[in-house]
């Protein structure tokens, strides 16, 4: 198949260092070693595996609907790896919220004059520190979709969770989910204060997700393997418990060490990690002082 002449003038950029921008925290990190891995969810949908977030992708006929894009050094090797998948042109890029892990790739393809969309929010954040190529060029506070190969790519805003600018993206005629940072496999949810996240606005978006999913619904997270709906229960029932501990506690005036020391997430640890974050984010969250 022949390819794009835009995508070879990108990689001789690439090469070259040209497009590699120092603002991204991404930068800092060693990135030698990281593969990107495709992997066919349903009907139109794949997702790369790199590092950072999950890459979504409705491919076909008339080109290639790209969810995040994980972090500026790897934008070469996510390329080469959609071209394994489809080498038509990449026609639009959602974010799915701000954090770099998930937009870090957005000046590249930015460059490139791929059309960027993302919540209201997400354009507000990132306009105070990252450069002009990189914004979401449309955006939206409710809702659009795109129509492309055949698909309905449905992109709307979810109540604020981990951020304040999330979205989910769901692909209607292949019935996949992709839900962003909200719903993640590898970790307690990250519950981000500082850029709007709420304890509420994640139950809520949770509650979305499992109400629109059906048994057959894929969904992709943030981070992690594929899952279905029966594993976003699984994580809000999750939250729902620790809330539940750690309400009575703050009601009694305990600090945060006191509440950490109880070890709320208890039953929850060993599968989902380290809970540092997650209790901070909760306690705060139910009116804890310190």
């Amino acid at each position: 198949m022949k390819t794009p002449l835009r995508f070879l003038r990108l990689l001789t950029l690439l090469t070259s260092g040209a497009l590699l921008s120092p603002y991204l925290a991404g930068a800092q990190q060693d990135f030698s070693q990281v593969q990107i891995q495709a992997h066919h969810v349903a009907g139109t949908v794949y997702y790369l595996e790199g590092r950072g977030g999950n890459i979504g992708l409705s491919v076909g006929a008339d080109g290639v609907v790209m969810i995040d894009d994980q972090f500026a050094p790897l934008t070469d090797r996510i390329l080469a790896a959609i071209r394994q998948v489809n080498d038509g042109d990449i026609r639009f890029v959602i974010n799915t919220h701000l954090h770099d892990d998930h937009t870090g790739g957005n000046e590249n393809l930015g460059r490139m004059g791929i059309i960027i969309l993302a919540q209201d929010e997400v354009r507000v954040r990132l306009k105070a520190s990252a450069p002009e190529a990189s914004l979401p060029v449309l955006t939206y506070s409710d809702a659009i979709t795109i129509h492309l190969n055949g698909e309905e790519v449905h992109a709307f805003s979810v109540p604020p969770g981990h951020t304040d600018g999330d979205s989910y993206i769901y692909f209607r005629d292949s019935d996949v989910l992709h839900t962003g940072d909200v719903f993640r496999r590898t970790g307690f949810p990250f519950i981000d204060l500082n850029n709007g996240g709420t304890l509420k606005g994640t139950l809520g978006a949770l509650a979305l997700a499992i109400g629109m999913a059906g048994p057959n619904t894929k969904i992709i997270p943030g981070h992690g393997p594929v899952s279905t709906r029966a594993d976003v229960t699984e994580f809000r029932d999750m939250v729902l418990d620790v809330m539940a501990k750690v309400g009575p506690m703050v009601a009694r005036g305990m600090t945060y060490e006191q509440v950490a020391a109880a070890d709320p997430t208890a039953p929850y640890n060993e599968k989902w990690g380290n809970p540092e974050r997650f209790l901070r984010g909760v306690y705060s969250e139910l009116g804890g002082g310190n």
